[in-house]
């Protein structure tokens, strides 16, 4: 890979090199595409959460019920997280990262 050290005039912004837009293709771009492209990203990011969840739970060895009484977390909730329906967020996604990376440890603690 070849790099280029460019000075950036951020008044004409001039001295940026030219990329590989399709300029055409952007002014062709509808809001309607935008949002579309959007709901497609949210909902590729919300599988990838909940094969995330599922993954950590099967590595322990938990059903459902079992891993939702380990980390003190409603069944319904790790149905909506491995479905899709909803995202871990804030602690509970600190906690799934703990539990995939040690968790002998994790568990313990929860215990």
């Amino acid at each position: 890979m070849k790099i280029v050290n460019v000075k950036i005039d951020p008044v004409t912004l001039s001295g940026l090199p030219r990329g590989r837009v399709n300029q055409n293709r952007v002014d062709a771009t509808s809001e309607k595409d935008i949002d579309l492209q959007m709901a497609q990203d949210n909902e590729e990011a919300m599988q990838d959460a909940a094969k995330f969840a599922r993954r950590v739970r099967r590595r322990l060895g938990l059903s459902q019920l079992e891993f939702s009484h380990r980390i003190n977390v409603s069944l319904e909730t790790i149905r909506n997280w491995e479905q899709g329906k909803r995202r871990p967020t804030g602690a509970a996604k600190a906690l799934l990262k703990v539990l995939d990376k040690a968790p002998e440890a994790a568990l313990s603690a929860l215990a």
